[in-house]
């Protein structure tokens, strides 16, 4: 490892030391003081959440976008403080789930299951309830430039138990874990480039990862769509919600859950990752 690697694997254990000792409330003040010099002095990529935002809602005055986006900053800038805190972040939480009927009737079928989400909400409060509910759930995540920050990160999501696989892992690795009946977590809403499908996002055509419908496709898995809503500084609500895939056509499987994806980001617009290129790779 790299020694500027070395250094942020050490500084973020340092900070896991200091926030872990902090109470929720100092935390959050702490998230909102670091908001309001961000969006003033290091406003990351303002520009491109502003027009993704213009894209999704373009009813909305500039005055409502701004707010909302503000709103934004402060929501990841405060879970990426609680996740560094795991798991004395996790102490006082209270989390509710719609639909763990659903999941516990997928797993009875002994196919796996293949569970999607979005870079909505606080998917690390997803990821800890499905680790610590299911005998086996392994995320697919992409490696981090910097080892430091990728060894600290997979330390902090295997503590409830979960498991990861890297994108360009062999995908036997990703089959195994639905021949084992596990969870295979699947985040599907970044451009994917020339290599995804074209589905309808935000009214607009968005290259989607294909690799969901295929897992479905290819082993009968069932699918659903996974959210974790935060309603305040310690209450969330899960949901987990069937994805249609009736019709076994990858395009369309992608566009159903999609679709439900869209509606939850509708109702809670400010705890979307606004600020990857969605709409990068054109049609």
């Amino acid at each position: 490892m790299k020694l500027n690697h070395q250094f942020t694997y050490l500084l973020l254990i340092g900070m896991k030391r200091i926030l872990s000792s902090m109470k929720a409330q100092s935390r959050y003040k702490l998230a909102v003081s670091i908001t309001n010099i961000a969006c003033h002095y290091f406003p990351f990529r303002k520009e491109e959440a502003k027009m993704n935002l213009h894209q999704a809602f373009p009813s909305l005055s500039e005055k409502r976008i701004l707010q909302i986006l503000k709103k934004t900053y402060l929501f990841f800038i405060h879970n990426f403080i609680e996740f560094i805190a795991i798991p004395k972040s996790w102490e006082s939480i209270k989390i509710s789930v719609k639909g763990e009927h659903l999941l516990s009737s997928y797993l009875n079928e002994n196919k796996g299951v293949v569970s999607v989400t979005g870079h909505f909400g606080a998917w690390e409060i997803l990821g800890k309830w499905l680790g610590e509910y299911a005998n086996l759930f392994t995320g697919v995540a992409l490696h981090q430039k910097n080892k430091g920050f990728e060894k600290f990160t997979l330390e902090q999501r295997s503590i409830p138990g979960t498991k990861q696989i890297f994108k360009k892992e062999p995908l036997e690795k990703m089959y195994e874990v639905l021949s084992q009946n596990g969870l295979l977590g699947l985040i599907s809403d970044q451009d994917a480039k020339k290599k995804g499908v074209f589905v309808d996002f935000f009214g607009k055509p968005a290259s989607t990862p294909k690799g969901a419908a295929l897992f479905h496709i290819n082993t009968s898995a069932p699918m659903m769509l996974g959210v974790c809503i935060k309603r305040n500084l310690d209450e969330y609500e899960i949901r987990l919600i069937p994805v249609d895939t009736s019709t076994q056509n990858i395009t369309l499987i992608t566009q159903n859950y999609t679709t439900m994806l869209e509606k939850i980001i509708k109702e809670h617009p400010e705890q979307y990752f606004w600020f990857h290129r969605r709409w990068k790779t054109r049609p």
